[in-house]
C-alpha cells in the first residue's frame, strides 16, 4: 500500500494534482483508502484531486477534461480561461455530447458545439471568446461583450458571425440588441452608457478607444474627438485598484495634455445621474478650456 501511495503522490505531482482511476486501475483500492482518510478528494466520478487544489477553478477544469476528453468548457469558465481572467467562477460549466451524471460544483449541459467555435488553450478545450461572450449575455448583459472586445481576443465582426452560426437559440433576440448597441465597441458598462447618451443626443465626431501614440506608448482614449483634440476619460469604481494604477493614472493625462489635447473626466455616476451636464460639457469644450 505504501508503494501505491508513493506512486499516487508522483502522479498527482505530475498531473496538476489530478488523477483518473481508469488510467491506473491497479491503484483503485489505494485511491479509495486515501479518500477515506481525507487525503484525496473525489471531485468527479473516477477523478480524484489533492485536497490542496480540489477547489481551485483551474484544477477543476483539468479534472473535467480528464473525466471526459470531449468536454468543452463554456460560460464564465471559458471566459476565465481565455479573455476574462477576473471572471467569477462559482461552478465549472461544461458542454457534453451526451448526458452524464456530474458532481457538485459542476454544471453539465448536453450541447453540440461546432468544432470551429472551440479552441484549446493550456490543454483545455473551451468555446472561442466570441461564443463565450454571447453565451454570457443572458446573465451579464453587455458586460461580457465589453470584456471580450477589451481583451482584443475577438472583434465585433466575429461576434456577429458567431451569432449567425448559432441560430434559433433562446436569448438571441437580446444578443442581437446588445450587438447593435456595441457597434462603437465599448470596453466597459460606463463607456456603453456614454455611447448611448451621445447617440441619443446627436453628438457626432467621436471615436471610441482611440489609439494615441505618445513617447513610445500607445494610450487608448475612452472617447476622442480627434478634430478638436478633445479626450473623454471615463473612470470606473475600480479605476485606482492598486498603487501602480494610481501612479500610471497621473502620468497618462499629463502626457495627453502636453501633446496638445484637452481632457474631460467623467464617472459612471455622472453619466447615470447628470447626463445633461455631461452633454453640455462635451458640447462646449472651448468654454471650459478657453
Amino acid at each position: 500500500m505504501r508503494a501505491n501511495q508513493h506512486e499516487i503522490e508522483h502522479l498527482l505531482s505530475s498531473g496538476d494534482g489530478i488523477i483518473a482511476r481508469r488510467a491506473h486501475p491497479h491503484l483503485a483500492d489505494a485511491l479509495h483508502h486515501l479518500v477515506q482518510q481525507g487525503r484525496l478528494r473525489r471531485i468527479l466520478p473516477g477523478i480524484y484531486a489533492d485536497p490542496a487544489v480540489a477547489e481551485l477553478p483551474r484544477a477543476r477544469m483539468r479534472a473535467a477534461a480528464t473525466w471526459d476528453p470531449d468536454v468543452v468548457l463554456t460560460g464564465a469558465t471559458a471566459a476565465r480561461l481565455t479573455f476574462w481572467p477576473e471572471a467569477a467562477v462559482d461552478r465549472i460549466e461544461l458542454a457534453l455530447r451526451r448526458r452524464r451524471s456530474g458532481a457538485p460544483g459542476f454544471h453539465l449541459e448536453e450541447r453540440q458545439i461546432p468544432p470551429e467555435l472551440t479552441m484549446t488553450t493550456s490543454g483545455l478545450r473551451c468555446t472561442v471568446p466570441a461564443l463565450t461572450a454571447l453565451d454570457l449575455c443572458p446573465l451579464l448583459g453587455g458586460d461580457a461583450l465589453d470584456a471580450a472586445l477589451r481583451s482584443r481576443m475577438t472583434t465585433l465582426e466575429d461576434l456577429h458571425d458567431t451569432l449567425a452560426r448559432t441560430p434559433n437559440r433562446s436569448g438571441n433576440a437580446q444578443r442581437r440588441l446588445l450587438l447593435a448597441d456595441s457597434r462603437d465597441e465599448p470596453w466597459s458598462y460606463a463607456e456603453r452608457q456614454a455611447h448611448r447618451l451621445f447617440r441619443a443626443e446627436g453628438i457626432t465626431g467621436w471615436v471610441a478607444n482611440y489609439p494615441l501614440p505618445l513617447l513610445g506608448v500607445v494610450y487608448y482614449l475612452d472617447l476622442a474627438f480627434p478634430e478638436i483634440k478633445l479626450a473623454l476619460e471615463i473612470d470606473g469604481w475600480a479605476y485606482h485598484s492598486s498603487a501602480m494604477a494610481f501612479e500610471r493614472d497621473r502620468w497618462r493625462p499629463n502626457d495627453i495634455v502636453l501633446a496638445g489635447w484637452r481632457v474631460l473626466r467623467f464617472t459612471p455616476k455622472m453619466l447615470d445621474e447628470q447626463p445633461q451636464v455631461v452633454v453640455a460639457m462635451v458640447r462646449r469644450p472651448q468654454q471650459f478650456f478657453g
